[in-house]
């Protein structure tokens, strides 16, 4: 027998190597070392920090990748994976350095999986990371045909006086909100279901979503905040710490941002929903609460600042296509989120 008699097609694995050559080509910075294929990749720091600090994540795109299965479009969740990696990252005021993703699937598909590579360097671009390496598995009998899953890691730099640990956060900040680009890669079970329970099909096109089907609005990648936000406090803004908003949604995600001793107080008429968790919220019959609790309804990032900058800043991510808006503020409390249904 042959490894391709038990499902492995060694000759395809190298052909896939040579094909995302330069889609990884397209994202080095100055600091990698070395060159694709190797057993490791190498990475020297940057220079001009004097305390530098290295901060890792680690996130997967979940089940948003079934979608992208049934509808045979591969391009985005690339960008979803480094997304979920590099925004929380950013948390800690950190700039991504470079990303390593891991592939999985039943029998390598060449083109398929070429168009994930390609969305995965196309998210590493946008946030200015280098895709220094990573592993492509293949594993027969244990996904199913045509099936993959996703995993990165990404490593960023932050100067230790410039990083975000919550200490900075102080009573009387404000929760600024970024707008996400939809769903992002959180509480796909939850639509999945209501997809399914309801007997709707991905290529349908509800009106309330513009003529839109609900395939290409639900695999709209996540929304990557990297420059807007190290711009903005290379600028001057003083960001005193910042929440991705992902599983859990704002409940179980501000928290992680703040001091010791205080809660959020989040006005939630303060923004409209966007249409797509409108339309959820009412063919799942899902309530105000588990609306909240699981998807980010329109908030992907928040950024905490004091109150004499909440103008400056609004416009500041405003200018960068992020048309920002306020949604709460930091009271004395014990680590909860005050205003939202229960």
């Amino acid at each position: 027998m042959e490894y391709r008699d038990a499902g492995v097609d060694v000759e395809a694995g190298r052909a896939f190597v040579e094909r995302i050559r330069d889609m990884v080509s397209s994202t080095m910075r100055s600091e990698v070392l070395g060159r694709l294929g190797g057993f490791s990749g190498l990475f020297q720091l940057p220079t001009g920090y004097q305390e530098p600090i290295l901060v890792s994540g680690t996130d997967g795109v979940g089940t948003k990748l079934k979608l992208a299965h049934q509808l045979d479009r591969h391009n985005s969740v690339g960008i979803d994976l480094v997304a979920m990696c590099v925004n929380d990252v950013l948390c800690c005021g950190a700039e991504p350095l470079f990303f390593l993703d891991y592939l999985a699937t039943g029998k390598l598909n060449p083109a398929q999986l070429a168009d994930v590579v390609d969305g995965i360097a196309v998210g590493c671009r946008q946030a200015g990371c280098a895709l220094l390496g990573g592993e492509t598995a293949e594993m027969p009998g244990f996904y199913q045909a045509g099936e993959y899953d996703l995993a990165g890691f990404c490593v960023g730099i932050v100067e230790k006086r410039q990083l975000l640990d919550g200490s900075q956060v102080q009573v009387g900040d404000v929760a600024i909100a970024l707008p996400s680009s939809g769903v992002h890669s959180n509480g796909f079970s939850l639509v999945r279901k209501i997809l399914s329970d309801r007997q709707f099909d991905l290529s349908d096109r509800p009106p309330a979503l513009a003529g839109q089907s609900l395939g290409e609005h639900l695999l709209t990648p996540t929304q990557i905040y990297v420059q807007p936000v190290l711009a903005a406090r290379k600028d001057g803004l003083a960001i005193h710490g910042m929440a991705h908003i992902t599983g859990g949604g704002l409940p179980e995600n501000l928290p992680r941002c703040l001091n010791a001793g205080q809660s959020i107080q989040v006005d939630p008429t303060a923004w409209s929903w966007p249409p797509i968790f409108q339309w959820l919220a009412e063919m799942g019959a899902v309530s105000p609460a588990g609306m909240f609790n699981t998807f980010n309804l329109g908030v992907g990032m928040v950024v905490m600042v004091p109150p004499e900058q909440v103008e400056a800043a609004m416009a500041f991510f405003t200018a960068q296509s992020l048309p920002a808006f306020a949604i709460g503020t930091v009271i004395a409390g014990d680590g909860q989120v005050v205003g939202l249904p229960e």
